[in-house]
């Protein structure tokens, strides 16, 4: 079997969670890249090249391919906001990023640390109709361009028998973009017809752009990045969910059913949350919800202790990146540990629960992927 026709069947494995199945191998993201560029472990024209990824560490090909265009970490807007410097404050510059938010950057550095957000675009009715309503409108000039680009690359997936995902940003992911951590949190008291209106405009372009990818394709699976988790649980309660998100998600999965090509194929729901899940994962799977992840573990998730409780669900994530920055004998019991178990059952991907950091080793890095290998057959 060629390496296509392999990664797309152990996708499909994945989300049929068959039993004693070959793991899937990928990784969620890296911070590393750069050390280990300038240490010469990796060629620096390449790191970001994922054949070059693919090859160096082992990964499969991919099985799964992406339909955008709604947002992830932010809000789908078009046009975005233009991307410049408000203020300069000598080693760092306050800059209007592509979303509308005023960040605190190194000057000349924007990227490889977590930024400071200072101000953001959303914070009464006024300003949202002002700087941001007009931006989700699904008509707006260039939106379709992007559509029919997307679509056409997917088709070419979907021809090959690949899994197909819409990717959207969750409703209070997407809200936070707006508004700001902490205004967001406010609005949900202060200003609820605010938040209404949000997230029906949320709807309506989230609708009108998985209609238009379904008049060619049938999609697999709704991905949502929620990020609706801390490190002790969720940031806003299981009600405020119900009453704020989920009637919004329960509406665009039914018109999204409807719409189908292949009406047999059941539609797979993914929630991606940072933080302690274990208590969101009731309340999502109220909307049907059938994966998750990345199960951080610096927050007290813990992948065995979920798969235990929710046999169905299927598991993405859970390899705690700071056990990769200690030594080998912990790698290797982190990965026993999970793996043995988790191959057995099926539906399980590991992945580190966020992007490697760059205080892990390259040895060390590939230690943890020989290992992974060992359950990849």
């Amino acid at each position: 079997m060629d390496a296509v026709l392999r990664g797309i069947e152990k996708t499909k494995n994945f989300y049929q969670m068959k039993k004693d199945s070959p793991l899937v191998m990928k990784e969620f993201g890296y911070y590393s890249l750069d050390r280990w560029a300038r240490e010469g472990y990796i060629d620096k024209e390449k790191k970001k090249d994922p054949n070059y990824l693919r090859e160096l560490f082992g990964f499969d090909y991919p099985g799964e391919a992406y339909l955008q265009c709604l947002g992830w970490c932010e809000a789908a807007f078009c046009p975005d906001f233009e991307i410049k410097v408000i203020e300069d404050r000598g080693k760092y510059e306050v800059v209007q990023d592509h979303a509308g938010r005023y960040v605190l950057y190194f000057k000349g550095r924007r990227d490889g640390f977590m930024p400071e957000y200072l101000d953001h675009p959303v914070k009464d009715m006024e300003s949202w109709k002002r700087n941001c309503e007009w931006r989700m409108d699904p008509l707006a000039p260039g939106r379709e361009k992007l559509l029919e680009n997307n679509l056409n690359h997917v088709i070419k997936s979907r021809d090959r028998g690949m899994f197909i995902t819409q990717k959207v940003i969750g409703g209070y992911m997407y809200l936070r973009s707006l508004m700001g951590p902490e205004r967001v949190l406010y609005m949900f008291y202060d200003d609820p017809e605010l938040i209404h209106m949000c997230m029906r405009k949320w709807f309506e372009l989230a609708d009108y752009v998985t209609a238009y990818f379904q008049k060619e394709v049938t999609i697999d699976q709704l991905f949502l990045a929620e990020d609706i988790c801390y490190n002790r649980g969720l940031l806003i309660s299981p009600d405020m969910i119900r009453e704020f998100l989920l009637p919004y998600y329960k509406q665009l999965i039914e018109n999204i059913k409807k719409r189908q090509i292949d009406r047999s194929r059941h539609l797979f729901i993914q929630i991606d949350t940072d933080g302690f899940a274990d208590p969101a994962i009731d309340v999502y799977l109220e909307i049907g919800m059938d994966v998750m992840s990345p199960f951080e573990v610096a927050a007290n998730c813990d992948v065995l202790r979920t798969a235990e409780k929710y046999p169905e669900l299927r598991i993405t994530g859970g390899m705690d990146k700071r056990v990769l920055a200690t030594t080998k004998d912990e790698i290797d019991k982190m990965v026993d540990r999970i793996c043995s178990v988790m191959r057995k059952r099926g539906g399980y991907i590991p992945t580190c629960d966020h992007g490697v950091p760059e205080e892990v080793s390259f040895e060390n890095y590939m230690h943890f992927r020989k290992r992974l290998l060992e359950y990849s057959v």
